[in-house]
């Protein structure tokens, strides 16, 4: 397959493909030509990055699945630790994007939202930036 064909099969931008390579993640052989010649392993490697990505591990996380997929002797404690850990940062995530949103819903409340030049909203902020001494 050439990087067209991959690229709608893995449902992935050429551009990606070439950064994954770029970086190691695959390697696709080359024909003679000099053209990139995917394998299916190599799609499959690339759906597999895809869908890791869509959960949001990180590229160096990507790198650790895939050497742990490619190792038959891995422990699957290994991946559930990984696993683990990234739930854990999402769910801190959740939590300080749910306290952004808890202020901010007050703030928006707080605010007449009229022609006067109060705003609580700005209030907030620039007390939020100064120095109280």
């Amino acid at each position: 397959m050439n990087i067209s064909d991959v690229a709608k099969r893995a449902g992935l931008p050429a551009k990606t493909i070439r950064y994954y390579e770029e970086i190691g993640l695959i390697k696709p052989p080359r024909d003679t030509n000099g053209y990139r010649a995917f394998r299916d392993s190599d799609l499959h490697k690339l759906a597999f990055l895809s869908r890791a990505r869509a959960l949001g591990f990180t590229i160096e996380d990507c790198r650790t699945l895939l050497t742990l997929y490619e190792d038959k002797t891995r422990a699957s404690a290994d991946v559930k630790s990984l696993a683990s850990d990234h739930l854990h940062k999402i769910e801190e995530k959740i939590t300080q994007l749910q306290s952004m949103r808890d202020t901010l819903s007050e703030l928006v409340q707080s605010c007449a939202g009229d022609n006067r030049p109060d705003c609580p909203i700005l209030k907030d902020l620039a007390a939020q930036g100064s120095d109280p001494a």
